[in-house]
């Protein structure tokens, strides 16, 4: 139970929120020192009286009294609303801007000049085979002018064959407009162009999340939250006015800039406000509800706008309202604490004390600004450990391999399915819309199990499902049944999804763990270059892209088998710590079976020593990100990793 705010100079914080008396602790060990060093066997107790410090209070120690979840941080949630947009059109556009129909086949100008109708000149000029129809990339190389005049109507197969010299044309049945991809003809030979562009994309991130990340250290989350929105803006207005291939990468590259920064920084920021018992609310829902959909908006947008330039200025045009961000939306406060800037923070928490119709006493402020202080030279102790340190000792080494292993097979199935909807043999506008929609159950699951049946488990089941579901969408025909299973295997990889980076954040030590999660997350994006790749293997098989993404989903799922739970165990903050993190758990142990094993701390500390280390991570961890690069602050897309990082340590 909290203190109430007129309790000004004699509120007792309680332990169980993270307010511990150190000064009970000094006592202990000065009784200690007494009893070791009276030689006569006497119990002596040192005549001095000790004063008793303040309490240990972090960011959230104070929430509850500026309130969990009032109206600011209402207000802050609905703010989402259009980042959540920003980040769908800005993942996703690109997928609407360079499909290329099934069909095409040879311009042949020349017949059409003849007035031959498209059935005509197909027949005349166009190779055709029983089994693929008539052919995409050859044409027959004779003089038609000459064919006509002697009243040939039909092709004689023993006719030379040659590359299509005129461009294409393009059956707009099921791509109902006209794409930079057909507008530029990447077909064919060049059919990998659109493939390369999409890479292209995601090396615009890593470079994006790195410079933003620095400015988000050093300049604010605000600055760095605007700035990458009205860069997504520029270049994906510049999109529309491209004449060639690579000035569309270098937009697309631009654009990647934005990826992920322009919503996670939002994202983040609004989590900080937010209470520990309404964190896993704000964090699922914001993405449940609001990034799908506007996902699930995205296709029929495309749909209806039928213009390639236009549909990239309508989906970047809304990007530019982040330049209002600094008016409306607070600057991180933890920020703020890293910087030195206390009364700034403070500033800001009065604020939304006022608005959240809330009192709160000066003394609590005095011990919030006390607690920074001595957090800030606990962070300048660690200041020297670095990236290097994870993999020194033998366990902690492995662990991190495998992470790193399992976030790169996770990214790289996800973004697969997300750009394999075209592969699946129905209407695309319609399949991408039920593969978007996932996303809300998949989120609605994962809040309902993921502290009920650990990660481990739960990220084993998840991916063994979607490569399962991916590989058994291979043995059925081509159609609904095959893109039934697909889409399942979509729903289970975005749960693998969600809990693969709250796992990294809670199974690396404090000391090392955003820096550890920012380079997880970085070989996510490298493995996200080759997704595209991936689906490109249907125009060698159909199929391919499924089997590739089905074992890479098995194999993934096995290796999560082989990392330590977190659910109902203390998590690391010094390397020792995780080095030593899960040692003794069974490879077979499930967190519903487990028995809950105290720590050799509990057992020679006694449970009031164990709530004060808890206290002193909590306080430390709650804001190492701010000492680190932010790139965990961009990178935590799981929906309850805050919780679990500051409540749990």
């Amino acid at each position: 139970m909290t203190p109430k705010p007129e309790d000004a100079q004699s509120y007792t914080l309680p332990q169980n929120n993270g307010y511990v008396n150190s000064a009970f602790v000094n006592n202990e060990k000065s009784s200690s020192a007494n009893l070791s060093n009276n030689t006569n066997g006497d119990v002596r107790h040192s005549p001095q009286p000790t004063q008793p410090s303040r309490p240990i209070i972090d960011f959230d120690d104070l929430l509850p009294h500026i309130g969990d979840f009032g109206r600011y941080q209402k207000i802050l949630f609905l703010l989402m609303i259009p980042f959540a947009f920003f980040v769908a059109f800005v993942y996703f556009s690109q997928i609407f801007i360079t499909l290329v129909p099934d069909e095409h086949w040879c311009a042949v100008p020349e017949l059409e000049n003849l007035g031959y109708t498209l059935e005509e000149r197909q027949q005349l000029a166009i190779p055709y085979d029983e089994n693929d129809g008539y052919s995409k990339c050859t044409m027959y190389a004779v003089n038609f002018t000459y064919i006509h005049s002697l009243g040939i109507r039909k092709a004689d197969p023993n006719w030379p064959k040659q590359s299509c010299a005129y461009g294409w044309e393009y059956n707009f049945t099921d791509i109902p407009y006209s794409t930079v991809a057909t507008e530029f003809d990447w077909v064919c030979e060049n059919a990998y162009l659109p493939t390369l562009s999409q890479s292209i994309f995601f090396m615009g991130a890593i470079v994006g999340g790195l410079m933003f990340g620095y400015i988000a250290d050093h300049y604010g989350r605000i600055p760095a939250l605007a700035g990458c929105n009205i860069i997504g803006f520029v270049a994906g207005v510049a999109t529309a006015f491209v004449g060639n291939f690579w000035q569309f990468s270098v937009c697309r590259f631009l654009v990647g800039f934005a990826f992920d920064n322009c919503f996670t920084m939002m994202y983040i920021l609004v989590l900080e406000y937010t209470g520990a018992k309404w964190r896993t609310f704000v964090a699922n829902m914001s993405i449940a509800i609001f990034f799908t959909i506007a996902s699930c908006g995205l296709p029929w947008m495309a749909y209806y706008i039928a213009d390639w330039k236009m549909f990239a200025i309508v989906t970047s045009a809304p990007l530019i309202l982040a330049v209002f961000t600094p008016f409306v939306v607070p600057e991180s406060a933890r920020w703020l604490v890293s910087q030195g800037r206390v009364e700034e923070a403070t500033k800001i928490l009065k604020k939304f004390e006022k608005i959240n119709g809330r009192k709160v006493s000066p003394q609590i402020y005095k011990d919030f600004d006390e607690s920074c202080k001595r957090m800030q030279e606990e962070e300048a102790e660690n200041a020297n450990y670095s990236l290097l340190d994870l993999f020194k000792t033998p366990r902690l080494r492995r662990i991190t391999i495998l992470l790193i292993v399992i976030w790169m097979v996770i990214s790289l199935v996800f973004d697969g399915h997300v750009r394999n909807v075209g592969s699946l043999g129905l209407d695309f506008f319609i399949t991408f819309t039920i593969a978007a929609a996932t996303e809300f159950p998949a989120d609605t699951l994962l809040t309902l199990t993921l502290d009920r049946w650990g990660r481990r488990w739960l990220a084993f089941g998840t991916m063994v499902m979607s490569g399962t579901f991916s590989l058994l969408a291979v043995c059925v025909p081509v159609g609904i049944y095959s893109a039934a299973l697909a889409i399942l295997g979509r729903f289970s990889v975005n749960i693998s999804y969600n809990i693969g980076l709250q796992y990294a954040a809670e199974l690396l030590p404090t000391v090392v763990r955003a820096q550890g999660v920012a380079f997880i997350h970085i070989m996510g994006y490298v493995a996200s270059i080759l997704a595209p790749f991936v689906v490109y293997l249907s125009h060698i098989m159909n199929e391919l892209p499924l089997i590739v993404l089905g074992i890479l989903g098995i194999f993934g799922g096995f290796l999560s088998l082989y990392l330590p739970e977190t659910l109902n165990h203390e998590l690391p903050q010094t390397l020792a710590d995780g080095e030593e993190f899960g040692r003794g758990q069974g490879m077979f142990d499930f967190p519903c079976c487990a028995k809950q094993v105290d720590d050799d701390v509990d057992k020679e500390c006694g449970n009031f020593q164990r709530s004060h280390s808890i206290g002193q991570a909590s306080l430390r961890a709650s804001t190492r990100g701010e000492y680190s690069s932010s790139m965990l602050q961009r990178s935590v897309r799981s929906r309850a990793s805050f919780k679990s990082i500051n409540t749990k340590l």
